[in-house]
């Protein structure tokens, strides 16, 4: 997709991006500097697991075999490699800026599961190291003041979830996207788009505070939770979340028979149990 400066309001799923990018962007390609003054005039400013600054520098185009490795070079060298003109790095950088604790502690949890298999010859990722990629590029924060609804969410009870509980849903649930691929798809959205969320319960007060607030919160309770290393064993341990199936953002989800496609809004897996 060809550059848009304005692609921030393009829909209500960016909405978590917005609190700390800048007003505008450029007419072309935001530059690798302006991108660095971004995280440098966040306040506080963004920092790596290990408390240095984080410094944007080009991704190189060819990763040598035995240089770091991308989740090395950020854990130890605080540097986040950007490649110009790509929007997938574009908005790992601006998830970088609203979810900062929540990122460095993703990529610090990462750098231990890397070092952990290396230390016993593991020629494969394992099941940590999965679970922490697809939340790190397809996940959703889910926010919620009914445990009830989450069960819903958890139980592929879609329709009962998005259709005929929809006026609480708008009520009383918030959904905020994390995992930067799924930026990117929203840029284009289409039926089929699933993120893997992690849940909060939280009060309603919650849910009437700034977005500021409301992201600062739970930037803070996703880093305690990715960093406890009971969660995040594996992939089943994230939600399934339709994205185009959340009130509001899509105009097709505004008709019932929308969540009858089970092709997207697919029954639970019988390897989910009860």
């Amino acid at each position: 997709m060809e550059w848009n400066p304005e692609f921030l309001a393009c829909s209500p799923m960016f909405e978590p991006l917005r609190v700390h990018a800048p007003q505008s962007f450029p007419e072309n390609w935001p530059e690798l500097p302006m991108l660095q003054q971004l995280l440098d005039r966040r306040d506080p400013p963004v920092r790596a697991a290990n408390g240095l600054p984080l410094r944007v520098v080009p991704q190189p185009r060819r990763v040598r075999r035995a240089g770091l490795s991308y989740e090395e070079r950020t854990f130890v060298r605080a540097e986040l490699q950007v490649r110009p003109g790509s929007w997938h790095d574009l908005f790992n950088l601006l998830v970088w800026l609203a979810f900062p604790q929540a990122k460095a502690t993703l990529n610090a949890r990462h750098w231990a599961a890397s070092r952990e298999r290396a230390s016993t010859g593991a020629a494969n990722r394992g099941p940590v190291e999965d679970a922490l990629t697809l939340f790190d590029e397809g996940g959703v924060i889910v926010a919620a003041t009914s445990p009830a609804l989450v069960e819903c969410l958890r139980a592929f009870e879609w329709k009962n979830l998005f259709w005929r509980r929809r006026s609480e849903v708008t009520r009383t649930m918030r959904f905020w996207l994390f995992g930067h691929a799924l930026y990117e798809k929203a840029l284009r959205p289409h039926a089929g788009i699933t993120g893997r969320g992690i849940c909060f319960e939280v009060d309603t007060g919650f849910l009437q505070e700034p977005h500021a607030v409301q992201l600062h919160e739970l930037d803070r309770r996703l880093a305690a939770h990715i960093g406890d290393p009971v969660r995040l064993a594996a992939t089943p341990d994230l939600a399934h979340v339709p994205i185009l199936g959340v009130p509001g953002w899509c105009a097709a989800n505004e008709l019932e028979s929308y969540y009858d496609n089970t092709e997207y809004f697919r029954p639970r897996p019988e390897r989910y149990g009860a």
